[in-house]
């Protein structure tokens, strides 16, 4: 067997009605103004958006998002001085709120990223409230 270390800071908060921690929780880890990125949907109809919504929101996330969403999403953190992204839904939400959160303090264009051309060096901080156990962001 190989040595390894493991280190994952990340809190999971489990449970029937655990939305309604989701300010506190963005207050404990600092976060001034948060952006509330969603699809549309099963978060509405259901009302669990109605019960975290704050601040600002970023929504309209297709399934296989497209970088339009991105660069939308970039401007408005940056004219809102906005420090972290509440992700509310599933996968592409997801990683739509971490293209955005990578985004955001970076001078040049987020696929750089995705093409190697750079290296995530700063980005927001992102929290979730996952609607879909089958996630794999």
């Amino acid at each position: 067997m190989n040595n390894f270390i493991f280190y994952s800071p990340t809190e999971f908060v489990f449970g029937r009605d655990t939305e309604a921690q989701t300010g506190a929780l963005v207050q404990k880890y600092g976060a001034r103004k948060v952006m509330i990125v969603y699809g549309g949907g099963s978060v509405i109809r259901s009302g669990l958006l109605a019960r975290v919504e704050k601040y600002c929101m970023l929504g309209g996330v297709q399934p296989n998002p497209i970088d339009t969403k991105v660069y939308e999403g970039i401007d408005l953190c940056r004219k809102e001085s906005v420090d972290m992204m509440l992700a509310v839904g599933g996968g592409s939400v997801i990683d739509t709120a971490k293209a955005i959160a990578a985004g955001v303090p970076y001078d040049g264009d987020f696929w750089d990223f995705y093409i190697g051309k750079a290296v995530v060096a700063e980005a927001l901080k992102v929290a979730v409230v996952l609607t879909i156990p089958a996630a794999g962001s």
